[in-house]
């Protein structure tokens, strides 16, 4: 067998850090996770100061270590209380559906 000088890497890493202090009960975090494969690395770092909504960042480095603007793994921050009434109807329907589907196999064993 020969080796194949072109093949591709398949190289990923993934992690997660998160730090916290506090002072005069005034707590203040920072969480990072960084994915890494062969195209590129992504970063979604998350920050909250005392008294204030947690800020969120995401970017993207391309594989020669440039940072991707606009790359297709940044997402917007939204606001899930907008998605819990849809997410709750659909978990609904797949949950009548998964109730079918085990009927149909109790009642053709």
């Amino acid at each position: 067998m020969s080796s194949s000088s072109n093949s591709k890497s398949t190289f990923q890493s993934f992690s997660t850090s998160y730090s916290s202090s506090s002072i005069n009960g005034q707590t203040k975090s920072h969480s990072e996770t960084t994915y890494s494969d062969p195209s590129g690395t992504r970063v979604q770092r998350v920050t909250q100061e005392p008294g204030q909504q947690p800020k969120e960042e995401r970017f993207e480095v391309d594989s020669s270590g440039r940072r991707v603007e606009g790359g297709a793994q940044m997402g917007r921050i939204e606001d899930v209380t907008d998605k819990e009434g849809e997410e709750k109807g659909n978990d609904g329907a797949y949950e009548e559906r998964m109730e079918e589907e085990y009927a149909k196999r109790e009642g053709g064993a």
